[in-house]
């Protein structure tokens, strides 16, 4: 049983760290929002948080599926963590493909929705794009995971309060980077008569090489059962990304300013959350019962903030707590960093950073609550949480991140905090 200050000291310098990872993910999408690839096919934006979420969807439920067997031992055979890390970087890697394509056929449904027209090279640029940067960076990050998964349990770390956080600090940075890059090649490629063919190849061997790949994933024991009754939640969580990546197209047109704190406010309740849908997890895993039978000290049912937050009988509500109460240092250090950096186009006055702490602690609470339902209800329905819970919250994260930010830039705008010249910084 790990103490409240146990479980702070292990969280706060894996959420820094994390947090870095996404203000620098901020500025680079502060950046790049103006490149001519960007504006040219501006449905990109919408397939932002669906690729970020990737990490939500993929590696950090492959970091919570691995910490729940590294503290049941099984990682400690050579043999059994053998088997388990291939299975599980196949599994990822295919994944990463089905959910890659998904997003982009997304993109483009919603990119036509508006006007009612699109163009073949958009479509592609789009497609091969998000198919090179989920491959690309699932594989880099599931590798980064699974060492650390290891690394903390020779160190006696627990794993579930580290690794999600390592995947969330590299997570964004890596793959927004990947994805402006890809789609800036894509982009010169494509309008170049010679090279315009190598857009619809890489799409074509994405497409050879997932089947493959399930396969391989369907002859390991450790994932059989993923790739059979896995599906589901992250393609759900995949469209719920999405819609929030239609949320972030449209509020960017109206004020670029919200670019470099989408990636931030996203991520750190994508973190916060994940950590503790794999602590529950995991402590529902170690009870020794069968999925579907709940420990006594679980609650079935609904419960209500009150429970999720302050219970005495409920052995998560201090973990929540400690990640609730990190919201406002953690947030207040990131907005430090950008405003030392300079990045982005809106003024960190008083008023916004009041109104940023104020959306950032609603959306953390909701998603808290939200998980310490969604994670006992998977049990109860005999569902792995550790297979389908993160992918749901990191998703929702999303979701709400984006509407609430382009919410409080509504209401500053209203109020009479606005920079007239946001093209100025």
């Amino acid at each position: 049983k790990e103490s409240i200050c146990t479980v702070a000291m292990q969280i706060m310098f894996p959420f820094l760290m994390a947090g870095m990872g996404m203000v620098a993910a901020g500025v680079v999408l502060d950046k790049v929002q103006h490149w001519k690839v960007f504006e040219k096919v501006p449905e990109i934006f919408i397939l932002v948080p669906a690729l970020l979420g990737l990490k939500g969807n993929l590696e950090m439920t492959l970091a919570s599926r691995v910490s729940t067997y590294a503290n049941k031992g099984m990682l400690d055979d050579r043999r059994k963590m053998m088997s388990i890390v291939w299975g599980n970087m196949v599994l990822v890697e295919a994944q990463a493909m089905v959910v890659a394509f998904l997003a982009s056929l997304v993109a483009i449904v919603f990119g036509w929705i508006p006007d009612g027209k699109w163009e073949m090279n958009h479509a592609i640029i789009l497609c091969a794009g998000s198919l090179l940067t989920g491959a690309i960076a699932s594989c880099l990050l599931g590798l980064v995971m699974i060492a650390v998964i290891i690394g903390s349990r020779k160190l006696g770390i627990n794993p579930d309060n580290v690794a999600t956080p390592i995947a969330a600090s590299l997570g964004d940075l890596i793959t927004l980077s990947l994805l402006s890059a890809i789609v800036k090649g894509l982009f010169f490629v494509l309008n170049n008569p010679s090279t315009s063919w190598i857009g619809p190849a890489i799409i074509i061997l994405f497409l050879f090489l997932t089947p493959i790949l399930l396969w391989l994933a369907h002859r390991n024991e450790y994932t059989r059962e993923v790739v059979k009754y896995g599906w589901e939640p992250v393609i759900m969580a995949m469209v719920i990304s999405s819609t929030g990546g239609f949320i972030l197209d449209f509020a960017l047109l109206q004020n670029p300013g919200v670019a470099v704190f989408a990636p931030v406010i996203n991520g750190v309740g994508g973190n916060l959350v994940a950590v503790q849908a794999s602590r529950i997890s995991t402590h529902l895993h170690s009870s020794g019962l069968p999925l579907g039978t709940l420990p006594p000290s679980e609650a079935p049912g609904c419960v209500t903030p009150c429970y999720s937050f302050f219970g005495s009988n409920n052995p998560h509500a201090g973990g929540a707590r400690v990640m609730w109460l990190m919201v406002i240092p953690g947030q207040l250090i990131f907005l430090l960093t950008i405003e030392q950096l300079q990045a982005g186009h809106t003024s960190i006055t008083p008023q916004f950073v009041a109104v940023y702490l104020l959306i950032s602690l609603i959306q953390v609470a909701i998603l808290l609550h939200v998980c310490q339902w969604l994670v006992i209800r998977l049990w109860r329905k005999e569902d792995d949480p550790d297979n389908s819970a993160i992918p749901y919250l990191t998703a929702l994260g999303d979701l709400l991140g984006t509407g609430l930010l382009a919410g409080g830039f509504l209401f500053l705008w209203l109020v009479g905090d606005r920079d007239a010249d946001v093209g100025d910084k």
